[in-house]
């Protein structure tokens, strides 16, 4: 008797559901997008101009930024204008700009809009895969609620209906760290996971550091998929996992890993070199914007700008005004609990192991560089950067085993809610004034 075509633990089950979700985020997503994003470019359409450089043939714009840009964030070198944002947004950009002739005719925020449901889609199927080997015991339908909950309650949500440069990004980036981690668990697919996460690289630089996760789950499978024990402490541990590593498999995983991964990383800094001379300058050292100073004194990154930022990520909450009344959001961003109070269970999880040290470990690695990094991200409704390592955070949720009770589902409708109605409001009208604005970037709790 032939097996039901949507029979459970069935791949084409898998498949269907998947493209399920994708459908109906990729729905929400244009049914909660404001009418503009839809039907005409956004202002900052930085990727479309560097789809349109390219097809010129040209690393540079041909002349300055156009004026609806408002001149914002455009790196200027020996007299020439650049987008210096990681390129590889635009690639998705480059038949969009070649069929419609010119940059101001293509619809950039609706191009991301329809990638936007890329991302919970395959952290469903990541999901999936930890329950399909035994590592993970969410259920279906709590995988299926996870990923429309990445969708939905936590910052992804506002950050997918904005459509310009900064979010595009973070759009784009979600949808390759998702698969990324499907290719690299269980170090299945080397080649497809190193490519996967040189593209993030080329996306989201933090994003990166995630390859501790290939690494980690090669050097798990090297040694049959589970580390021996030993008595004694960690050291005789350690020493046990050493000597039970079968080293052609970790070479052979680890360096069709880092050939795709390598090679790209080799085509940006020859990018670099191409238009600034200098293969390790991306170009925001040369952004016109007017923070440069302290960009020049502190650098990109430093531990100078670590208070704020965790100050945003840890403390920031919105606050009432009186005259007139209104509830207020400042734009350096909602704290990330508040946004999304479901990470909160990360902090108890019921058990753990080398795959939740793993993916924690390397969860931690990418918030470092955004935690460091000389803005907050201002502006946003919530802390934007938190993309970069969210599908990671997921997959947290889903090993650490903690029952998923009334509190958590309290929590989830709370996020969802709340992200909504940030998705609905920010950078719109007539909702302005919700949101506090300081140009100077210096005000981020209530002023006395």
């Amino acid at each position: 008797m032939r097996p039901r075509l949507l029979a459970p633990g069935s791949r084409t089950r898998r498949i269907v559901l998947g493209l399920m979700v994708y459908a109906f985020c990729t729905a929400v997503f244009f049914a909660s997008a404001a009418r503009d994003r839809i039907l005409e470019h956004s202002p900052y359409n930085h990727y479309a101009l560097l789809a349109d450089c390219w097809l010129h043939g040209r690393l540079d714009m041909a002349g300055p930024p156009p004026p609806y840009a408002q001149g914002n964030d455009f790196a200027l070198y020996k007299d020439r204008w650049y987008v210096s944002f990681p390129p590889f947004p635009a690639v998705w950009l480059l038949p969009w700009v070649k069929i419609a002739g010119r940059v101001e005719n293509v619809r950039d925020g609706q191009a991301f809009l329809w990638l936007a449901g890329v991302g919970p889609a395959v952290l469903w199927l990541a999901l999936e895969k930890l329950r399909r080997t035994g590592k993970s015991d969410r259920s279906e339908w709590v995988n299926l609620s996870l990923a429309l909950l990445f969708a939905f309650g936590t910052v992804y949500w506002f950050t997918a209906e904005q459509g310009t440069v900064w979010f595009a990004a973070h759009v784009v980036g979600v949808a390759l760290a998702a698969l990324f981690v499907l290719a690299a668990i269980d170090a299945e697919h080397p080649v497809l996971a190193g490519l996967l996460l040189g593209f993030a690289f080329l996306t989201r630089p933090p994003t990166l550091l995630m390859g501790l996760v290939f690494a980690g789950e090669a050097l798990r499978m090297s040694v049959g998929g589970t580390f021996p024990e030993a008595r004694g402490g960690w050291l005789a541990h350690a020493w046990a996992a050493a000597r039970a590593i079968h080293v052609p498999t970790l070479a052979r995983k680890w360096g069709l890993f880092l050939v795709p991964l390598v090679g790209l990383g080799l085509l940006y800094l020859w990018y670099n070199h191409a238009r600034f001379g200098n293969a390790f300058a991306a170009g925001h050292e040369y952004l016109t914007v007017a923070w440069r100073e302290r960009i020049e004194k502190w650098g990109l990154f430093s531990y100078h700008y670590l208070a704020r930022n965790l100050g945003v990520v840890l403390t920031s909450l919105p606050w009432v005004t009186k005259d007139p009344w209104s509830v207020q959001i400042n734009v350096h961003g909602l704290a990330l609990w508040v946004t999304t109070p479901m990470y909160l269970w990360l902090l108890w999880p019921r058990k753990t192991g080398w795959q939740y040290w793993l993916y924690a470990t390397s969860a931690l690695a990418v918030a470092l560089p955004d935690l460091l990094y000389q803005n907050t991200g201002w502006m946003q409704f919530g802390f934007r950067f938190s993309n970069d390592f969210a599908v990671l955070l997921f997959v947290l949720l889903a090993l650490g085993g903690r029952r998923f009770g009334k509190a958590f589902w309290s929590a989830a409708v709370f996020a969802v809610a709340v992200n909504g109605f940030g998705a609905m409001t920010f950078d719109r009208q007539p909702f302005s004034r919700f949101y506090y604005v300081d140009g100077s970037q210096k005000t981020i709790y209530q002023p006395d």
